[in-house]
């Protein structure tokens, strides 16, 4: 687990030395789509060292850019960051700093650093220059500081076009940094704002507001990933020159990647309005919705980070890892429960049709807190079709065949003696008979059974849709078009039973016997339970060679 990095250095070495008495972090994230399991390291690592630290840990949403950005984001964000238990001392959003954001920038212009420009978008592209060659500087550069504040104010009180003019800072156009060379510090763009409904018509960019919300909220230790880099010394330059008192350190990390995983929220966007999975939160994405609607548990997820630690380089890791958390986590946390996700009935022919009896049997036995429940058993039963097959193939089967006996798990030895065919030649139904000496618990050890399996009594049986999730993307091939990448049989859904009388919580998650790990879906209604699988109980994965 994680417990010692570069940043934890940094942070006490500031504190040993009385540069800050107290730390603050934050999460921006932009409200124009949902957070995925990549975000999840920033989220709990920002927030694990704010509260180790005794310091205080912001949501803000850098809300600048109103054509890409929702409401319903802001709120789904706010529940995910809330799922994973991380939880913010402030939310802060960047659009109530727009005033303080319009004044900084006008501070700028009255140092002479910065200016209104008239070139289009293409020609502030081409004139940027690229990495082997400078810049050339905007015509437009040299205007007066008068004229500068006379056509800002009137871009703000929307006199221009959008894309007419833009702010751009004036630093150096032969920079090697290519940031540095007269970034764009604000455009005109009308647009209905979340927020500020339409108070504004001019937004700031991203590399100027975020040094500045930094400063306004007394972040002290500023965490992003290492795209961010290069604009470190961008961010440094606005914050002294737009003179904020706060003065805030970036420190860049490695982003977490996750292995053949859709993460992209324009690529999301399109499977969602194609039809490909069921919205934002379906289980097949790792979007933390879709995790959360899949069963997974927030703890799970931060174990998994703090494993991964905070390295300062990138690099790629498989989903298949989380998993192992994941069965980590609820193998002592989760109720285990009998259930039937393709069913066969077995008729016990020597029990009597009107008893029924209830057989004590453990929730957890890693976890006696979790308590036990009543086992329903009577003369109908639900098996699964994979533990029958009609003769034993091999030495190897410790499953149901004809003339062999099992155990069914907390109940009774039975034995199968005929079965009964549908209309396609599929067993239907099997007969058996049980010898009632050998109940659970009775100490009877005259003979072994083939094999222990689990069962649902069929006259309490709860029934349940059952979900089965695979891979959205069958090909690790990125340079092939995404729709060519996915597995079209990455849902599959199953008719089944669950054991009767027990209460299911919406999103609880169960240990289906033999099975794997469950969770119940939202879709859930009183008369049909649906369940999501959250993993198997042990890996199939095979890395790719």
């Amino acid at each position: 687990m994680e417990n010692k990095n570069f940043i934890r250095t940094i942070i006490e070495k500031d504190l040993e030395t009385g540069k800050h008495t107290q730390i603050a972090t934050r999460f921006p994230p932009e409200p124009n789509g949902l957070l995925h399991l990549g975000h999840a390291r920033a989220i709990i690592m920002n927030y694990i060292l704010s509260k180790d630290y005794g310091g205080t840990f912001n949501l803000r949403f850098d809300d600048t850019n109103p054509i890409k950005e929702d409401a319903m984001f802001v709120e789904g964000i706010k529940r995910d960051i809330a799922w994973l238990e991380c939880h913010w001392d402030n939310l802060y959003y960047a659009s109530n700093y727009f005033e303080e954001m319009y004044k900084r920038a006008k501070v700028l212009i009255e140092k002479g650093l910065a200016y209104v420009c008239d070139l289009t978008p293409e020609e502030i592209k081409d004139f940027r220059g690229d990495l082997t060659s400078p810049g050339k500087e905007s015509p437009y550069r040299n205007r007066s500081v008068d004229e500068n504040m006379e056509l800002f104010e009137r871009m703000k009180h929307g006199d221009f076009k959008d894309g007419e003019k833009v702010l751009r800072a004036k630093i150096d156009m032969a920079s090697p940094n290519i940031n540095m060379r007269d970034p764009i510090i604000y455009r005109i763009q009308r647009s209905y704002h979340h927020n500020t409904k339409n108070d504004w018509c001019i937004y700031p960019m991203y590399d100027f507001a975020h040094p500045i919300e930094d400063a306004i909220e007394g972040i002290t230790h500023s965490l992003c990933s290492l795209e961010f880099e290069d604009h470190r010394p961008l961010y440094d330059w606005f914050v002294k020159h737009t003179e904020m008192e706060s003065v805030p350190r970036q420190i860049e990390f490695g982003k977490l990647k996750i292995a053949n995983q859709v993460i992209g929220k324009r690529a999301i966007r399109k499977l969602v309005d194609d039809g490909v999975v069921d919205g934002w939160d379906d289980p097949r994405l790792i979007t933390l919705s879709g995790l959360r609607r899949r069963g997974v548990p927030p703890m799970a997820i931060h174990n998994f980070v703090k494993a991964l630690g905070l390295p300062k380089s990138e690099g790629e890791t498989e989903l298949h890892m989380l998993d192992e958390y994941i069965r980590d986590y609820l193998k002592t946390e989760a109720r285990r429960i009998n259930a039937v996700i393709d069913p066969i009935k077995v008729v016990i022919t020597n029990y009597p049709e009107d008893k029924s009896e209830r057989l004590e049997a453990p929730y957890n036995r890693e976890n006696e807190a979790l308590g036990s429940r009543a086992l329903s058993f009577s003369s109908e039963v639900y098996i699964e079709r994979d533990d029958f097959l009609e003769q034993k193939p091999n030495k190897k089967w410790k499953r149901l065949s004809l003339g062999i006996e099992v155990r069914l798990m907390h109940a009774y030895f039975i034995k199968a003696n005929e079965v009964k065919y549908d209309e396609s030649g599929n067993v239907q139904t099997i007969y058996a008979t049980y010898d009632p000496e050998t109940k659970s618990g009775s100490g009877f050890n005259a003979r072994k059974p083939n094999g222990n399996i689990h069962f649902v009594d069929a006259k309490t049986a709860q029934p349940a849709e059952i979900r089965i999730y695979e891979d959205l993307m069958h090909d690790t091939d990125d340079s092939k078009p995404l729709e060519d990448r996915i597995n079209k049989h990455s849902k599959t859904i199953k008719q089944g039973f669950i054991e009767g009388d027990i209460d299911i919580a919406k999103n609880e998650a169960f240990q289906f016997t033999r099975l794997g790990y469950f969770s119940a879906d939202d879709d859930s209604t009183q008369d049909k339970l649906v369940f999501n699988r959250t993993v198997a109980l042990k890996s199939s994965f095979k890395r790719k060679k």
